[in-house]
């Protein structure tokens, strides 16, 4: 197995996604240093970890600078929560290359699930809902994966459609279910509770939006960073490599397409409980095409991308939403949008700073004495 994953590792490393199959590798001298080491030439200057921080920086700052501005300070909650379900969909598909057009389904479900936790029985502290709520994504998720991509090597299409399909089905089923209110949705959903206190929408609710988000985010970093986002990689650069050395690749897709589930349900529980409502749209394909367009923007395969690809996208359609002409014209926009980054800018805005060999990451730890690629 050590075998194998060394063998994964050097053929990820040597290749980068987006790259040419032939990288030029540094010769090495004699003494086993590249030229560049024994000329004192230093490494290039990371720019992730500098992006990172920035955001960092202005999530922390924002809420005192908008401190008299209640709409935005929604805005901002907004923009944490939907980050998350952008960060669940580039686990699927810049880091493991599983295309979903479904993410939304994860995010409703769970979202309706604990308005009628609320509704029906009460219950509404954060110590069982959001737990209950990431159960329920999970286990959704994990059931949808099991149809279509345990036992089988389906083709991107496929996965798309079938996804795709799913949201649209539990879309129009929920708008006719008189139970969970049919086309209206569920309103004056329960307000969390920590304890006897109650999180109103506001600085608390932010607060509690962009902790969970920075927890979500150093999780999915370290996942990425470890030895199974070095099988993710490898998943999505040449999945008959990995069959070759030795990998279920099907598990591994099942398991990460679970896991953002898992992380689309939390955020579909956060936005229920900050808007006060949740209704068939948050389940159907609209939902699922933006967590594309975020992605997509910001740059897939980096984490960080699509939090910011939510903010632009969020911003552009809280300043433009007082103008009719634009307002009704916004959907064809995002679809032109999305067109326009895969045909010329596919890495996103990351991919203007950051280099495909910087995406890929670190994976796990190197044996001592381990060959380098090349």
């Amino acid at each position: 197995m050590r075998d194998a994953l060394e063998r994964l590792r050097n053929a990820v490393v040597a290749r980068p996604p987006g790259e040419s199959d032939l990288v030029p590798v540094q010769q090495v001298g004699a003494s086993g240093r590249s030229p560049s080491k024994r000329r004192g030439v230093h490494r290039p200057l990371r720019m992730l970890p500098l992006i990172e921080l920035a955001v960092l920086a202005i999530m922390v700052a924002a809420p005192l600078v908008l401190n008299e501005r209640a709409e935005l300070i929604t805005l901002i909650t907004n923009i944490a929560i939907l980050s998350l379900l952008a960060i669940s969909f580039d686990l699927c598909w810049g880091f493991s290359g599983i295309m979903t057009f479904g993410q939304a389904l994860f995010f409703g479900v769970p979202g309706y699930v604990i308005a009628l936790v609320g509704r029906d029985l009460g219950l509404s502290q954060i110590w069982l809902t959001l737990p209950l709520a990431m159960i329920v994504g999970l286990s959704f998720a994990f059931v949808v994966a099991l149809f279509l991509l345990l036992g089988r090597r389906p083709t991107p299409i496929f996965i798309a459609l079938g996804t795709l399909t799913g949201s649209y089905a539990a879309e129009r089923l929920v708008s006719g279910w008189q139970y969970v209110g049919a086309g209206n949705g569920l309103s004056a959903i329960k307000l969390l509770q920590v304890g006897s206190h109650e999180l109103v929408e506001g600085t608390e609710f932010y607060a509690l939006a962009c902790i969970i988000l920075l927890v979500v985010y150093l999780g999915a970093r370290a996942l990425v960073r470890s030895q199974f986002g070095l099988v993710l990689a490898g998943m999505r650069q040449n999945e008959e490599r990995l069959d070759f050395f030795g990998y279920r690749v099907q598990i591994f897709k099942v398991l990460v397409f679970s896991l953002a589930g898992m992380i689309s349900g939390l955020a579909g529980a956060l936005y229920g409980y900050h808007q006060g409502f949740i209704g068939p749209g948050n389940m159907g394909p609209g939902l699922s095409t933006q967590a594309v367009i975020y992605c997509l923007l910001g740059g897939s395969g980096t984490l960080i991308g699509p939090v910011i690809g939510t903010a632009v996208i969020e911003i552009l359609t809280y300043v433009l939403a007082d103008i009719d002409s634009i307002r009704q014209f916004w959907p064809v926009f995002l679809g032109l949008l999305l067109l326009g980054i895969i045909l010329f800018q596919p890495s996103g805005i990351l991919g203007m700073v950051v280099s495909a060999r910087e995406r890929i990451g670190s994976y796990g730890s190197r044996r001592k004495g381990a060959r380098q690629p090349g």
